[in-house]
């Protein structure tokens, strides 16, 4: 488990509430039932409904493909309701940088951009444990998105398909979500990252 007072975590119950709310949100506006989310997921109906109702704590494979289905990034889950959200801030204060753990592999993710602002860009960082591993099951989307993974310190490795890469302090890897991807820390040391996600425009 990484151990780092730089990122404070909020409370489970907090961001079940905030994901939950964001998960409803971004349904509603794509008019989407509960059984087309489900198919276009690959998340159970159950599953969303348990999501939705801030009871279950969704792990970064579940938010990922959740994410996809409704053609958004993983970092977009954490973003406060468009209903709440303070928009027109430029500047993400530290104590207002929402921090989340995976129950899955235990990484932590924080995201740093400013929210409630339409930015091309987000910017999240992310400490990884030793020896953990996560596994996203990524697919074409709608929207193509591209990531840049740029590492603070340790090492981690990226499987993009069927190649793998390892990388270690200052290393910069380009990649585009459209493959399986896994995380992997192979070391006895925490990682830590950045990732830079960027979205194709929409089509006229």
């Amino acid at each position: 488990m990484v151990e780092n007072a730089s990122i404070m975590e909020d409370t489970a119950a907090d961001l079940n509430g905030r994901i939950a709310d964001r998960v409803r949100e971004l349904r509603a506006a794509r008019a989407l039932s509960l059984d087309a989310l489900a198919t276009r997921s690959g998340v159970s109906r159950s599953m969303i409904s348990l999501v939705e109702r801030g009871e279950s704590s969704p792990t970064a494979v579940v938010l990922e493909k959740l994410a996809a289905g409704l053609g958004v990034t993983m970092a977009a889950m954490f973003e406060a309701p468009r209903s709440t959200a303070a928009s027109g801030q430029p500047i993400a204060r530290r104590e207002e940088q929402r921090a989340w753990r995976d129950p899955g592999s235990g990484y932590v993710r924080r995201n740093v951009s400013p929210a409630g602002r339409p930015l091309p860009v987000q910017i999240v960082e992310v400490e990884f444990p030793p020896k953990s591993r996560v596994a996203f099951e990524s697919g074409a989307r709608d929207v193509g998105i591209h990531q840049q993974v740029w590492v603070l310190e340790g090492t981690i490795e990226i499987t993009v398909g069927e190649d793998r890469h390892r990388l270690r302090d200052g290393d910069c890897l380009a990649m585009e979500l459209d493959r399986p991807i896994m995380f992997h820390n192979p070391t006895r040391k925490p990682a830590r990252y950045v990732v830079v996600t960027m979205s194709d425009p929409p089509s006229r």
